[in-house]
């Protein structure tokens, strides 16, 4: 079963189309590099929670949408290799630096797979 790099953020509504761009190369490079799959989805229906949800996981404020994103590599070992080249690849370099997002509110983790159909 796959190994999984999940990831919830917060993005500015006035935004999408610069992430689409950046997110773009960005699953290419991954890709290419041999993840499985690169998944970039938009809320749609993420209501604000009393006590938990998505938008107050990553503070999402009135202006912004939550985006839930993953990744699928064969294994771990294989997810650091890919990794370790992705961050070192001079194409995203520069789009670390200027993501259109707050990056300390995102959470991301790896996980392994429990069950799958």
């Amino acid at each position: 079963m796959p190994y999984v790099d999940g990831f919830v953020l917060a993005m500015p509504k006035d935004k999408l189309e610069e992430y689409r761009k950046i997110a773009t190369k960005a699953g290419e490079i991954w890709m290419e590099y041999g993840a499985l799959s690169y998944v970039e989805c938009v809320g749609d229906d993420t209501p604000y929670g009393e006590l938990t949800s998505f938008p107050r996981a990553v503070m999402a404020k009135d202006d912004e949408v939550v985006f839930f994103s993953w990744i699928t590599y064969e294994s771990r070992e294989q997810r650091d290799e890919i990794n370790a080249k992705v961050m070192a690849d001079p194409r995203l370099s520069s789009d670390a630096e200027c993501m259109p997002f707050d990056g300390k509110r995102m959470i991301y983790g790896g996980f392994k797979s429990f069950v799958q159909f």
